[in-house]
């Protein structure tokens, strides 16, 4: 037999676990339900499946995990609540700019140090960044405080780095008897339900339309996304693998559009434009400087 079948398979399934986490900012939107109640739901029907659908995420926290679920909640909470208030492309962006605050961070937690081709990526982020929070958008009836949303769109980016710069921290200690990284993200989610659930009461009577986005959600964008990706990644070079996610970003902005009619300006396109670029040619230069 062929192995051609056998390399498409863990691609393809990068590539839709791309499309579902790219769902996220259009779905929340098309939700009537607060921000806080969308969160927290999310997140249970998320830790839910990840239960049913991921065996490695059931072994016990740690102290470790358990700072990093942290991290990761925050990121789900502050996702969430700028989409709600931001376009979906402002909230996408903003989070992408993470690895400009993971290459602070790699110091301190992997003892991984800048190098000096990191210091151009940095700059070009940064100026990514810059457009992203000048571009004053006006208020719409999918974004209606654009500012605000983007500073915690922005909050996200620096959250997510610890997140992922955690879970990379976690995966070295990690064996069959110590909790696996996925056992953060799972944490991650039950915290996120403990801590939006006093502000998401009372819920009342959602639609019907509000459940199912609700179980998509958490089923698909979240838990079955995650499952994609964890069978998927040890079959496929970094690079390939980094910039096959980057769909996420590339298409979030673009189910906004299609369903909402969202439209981003231009100066906000230019600075997601700059942060995806950098952070595909950072992927680049980073796996060509790798040993074999």
């Amino acid at each position: 037999m062929s192995s051609t079948p056998l390399r498409l398979v863990p691609r393809l399934q990068l590539i839709a676990a791309a499309v579902l986490f790219s769902t996220g900012g259009a779905a929340i939107k098309s939700c009537t339900l607060s921000s806080w109640q969308i969160a927290g739901l999310r997140s249970i029907v998320a830790a839910a499946a990840m239960v049913l659908l991921l065996p490695a995420a059931r072994r016990r926290a740690s102290p470790r995990s358990l700072a990093v679920a942290a991290g990761y909640a925050s990121t789900l909470i502050l996702f969430v609540r700028a989409n709600k208030l931001t376009t979906a492309a402002s909230t996408i962006f903003l989070q992408s700019t993470a690895p400009l605050y993971i290459v602070l961070l790699g110091p301190l937690l992997l003892g991984e140090w800048m190098v000096r081709r990191d210091a151009a990526f940095l700059a070009v982020l940064a100026v990514g960044l810059a457009l992203l929070l000048m571009a004053g958008e006006p208020s719409s009836a999918t974004a209606p405080d654009p500012f605000h949303g983007n500073l915690l769109a922005a909050l996200s980016g620096v959250t997510w780095a610890f997140t992922v710069t955690g879970l990379r921290w976690i995966g070295r200690k990690s064996d069959t008897a110590q909790p696996s990284p996925l056992t953060a993200v799972l944490a991650g989610n039950l915290i996120v339900f403990l801590a939006c659930l006093p502000l998401a009461l009372p819920i009342g009577v959602p639609r019907f339309s509000d459940w199912v986005l609700i179980g998509y959600l958490g089923i698909f964008q979240i838990g079955a996304a995650y499952m994609l990706v964890t069978t998927a990644i040890p079959y496929v070079p970094a690079l390939e693998a980094s910039l096959l996610l980057l769909l996420e970003p590339a298409l979030n902005p673009v189910w906004a559009w299609l369903i909402h009619g969202e439209r981003p300006g231009t100066l906000a396109l230019c600075g997601g434009v700059t942060i995806l670029l950098a952070t595909a040619a950072k992927s680049w230069a980073d796996t060509r400087a790798a040993p074999a």
